[in-house]
């Protein structure tokens, strides 16, 4: 089975000093370690009823599509406030220094719909939180998420299984 932590490039002190940022381009420029890394999400999830997968901006796009077009079902971009045309739905979250928001189309699901999110990374779980709250809102069953990476000692994993969310996570990473 192909290592794929081993395709993973870390960068130290980016993009601060003291971070070790977790760089997922040498993974989707591998072609075998992007296959795998959609397909092994994409199994994980493959007999759960998924209706919908929704992938977080940007880098959620890349492997959330490729899981969506690998399990038959269609994809909902999770956006930054502003990008989609259309009446949209948004959600607030906290960043370290203020608040943002997400958005998704307000028609895109709603009950009975079981969306999967995806990104490529797990690290305080805020971003990934706001999202179930928002795909939720819609009435849509979000119990279901996947991640190339989990920066496990920065607990976004744990908020996610508190929320009731499952947590499929592919690479384990130490540290921040």
């Amino acid at each position: 089975m192909l290592d794929l932590k081993s395709l993973v490039r870390t960068i130290p002190d980016y993009p601060k000093k003291g971070i070790l940022f977790r760089d997922i381009t040498t993974l989707i420029e591998n072609p075998d370690g992007f296959r795998a890394s959609v397909d092994r999400l994409a199994a994980a999830h493959r007999e759960l009823g998924i209706t919908h997968v929704a992938g977080i901006e940007a880098r959620g796009f890349i492997f959330g599509a490729g899981v969506a077009i690998a399990l038959g079902v269609g994809f909902i971009p999770v956006r930054k406030k502003g990008k989609l045309p259309g009446e949209t739905i948004g959600q607030n979250y906290a960043l370290e220094y203020g608040v943002d928001t997400i958005e998704i189309h307000a028609d895109v699901i709603g009950a009975g719909d079981r969306v999967l999110l995806v990104d490529d990374l797990i690290a305080t779980g805020g971003t990934a939180l706001a999202a179930v709250s928002l795909l939720r809102r819609t009435g849509a069953d979000v119990a279901n998420s996947g991640f190339v990476i989990d920066l496990f000692d920065l607990g976004g994993a744990d908020k996610l299984r508190a929320a009731g969310v499952r947590v499929e996570a592919l690479i384990p990473f130490e540290g921040h």
